[in-house]
């Protein structure tokens, strides 16, 4: 079963008097559980199609499904509460709250969805102790390191265990130790809870850690492999 389809996805931008086709007609479907990597040297259209599909922008054509769910025909609101519920986000600049602690940065979706504090803590405490933070709870972001950063942003994205994760370029401000060690982080979460990670990315590890491999040029998907395990 298909976690996310896209159906003739289009996005065009506007830069002036200027349009500009960041995706042209896209057809694109994901099975749940996947681990894959969308691919393309800068301005092909990779985090274009990755905001798409979580929801933080819209196609001026077609259309996209997620976890069986028309995203244009859902309100404002509803699509909010899905992000929420369903959608863990991973960004390269982490996005962490400078004034809140790991755990505090953990917790907060969480606390979004009304989950209550015992659990809160409890559930944050678990999942920093899998990506390697444990006894590092109390550490706001200024007091890690980047790839610290990047462990906690891992463990927000997944603590409410949505049921798919998109990644942009996570590995980008990483050295490549870091990185592959936070890869084999997320690729062990996927195997355990069967969770899927879309990842955005020209990262040559990323492209290799990857299960399918789809690569974009000029917004037209120009490769799709799906590798033999």
């Amino acid at each position: 079963m298909n976690i996310v389809e896209c159906q003739d996805v289009t996005k065009i931008y506007e830069q002036g008097r200027v349009k500009v086709t960041a995706l042209d007609n896209i057809n694109l479907d994901i099975e749940h559980g996947a681990f894959m990597a969308i691919a393309g040297p800068s301005g092909s259209g990779k985090t274009t199609l990755l905001n798409l599909i979580g929801g933080l922008d819209t196609p001026n054509q077609g259309g996209i499904v997620l976890d069986g769910q028309a995203l244009d025909q859902m309100k404002p609101s509803d699509l909010a509460d899905m992000r929420l519920h369903k959608v863990g986000f991973i960004f390269q600049s982490y996005n962490l709250i400078p004034v809140l602690s790991a755990l505090e940065n953990v917790e907060f979706g969480m606390l979004l969805q009304g989950i209550s504090g015992p659990e809160r803590r409890q559930r944050g405490k678990a999942i920093l102790d899998d990506v390697g933070l444990a006894g590092k709870y109390d550490r706001r972001p200024a007091e890690l390191s980047g790839g610290q950063q990047q462990r906690v942003a891992v463990a927000r994205a997944i603590v409410s265990d949505p049921a798919i994760v998109l990644a942009d370029e996570p590995t980008a401000n990483l050295d490549s130790t870091t990185g592959e060690g936070l890869l084999e982080l997320m690729r062990a979460m996927n195997a355990k809870k069967n969770v899927t990670f879309i990842f955005s990315t020209h990262d040559a590890m990323v492209m290799d850690f990857a299960r399918r491999l789809v690569m974009i040029r000029d917004g037209k998907i120009a490769e799709d492999n799906i590798k033999q395990s």
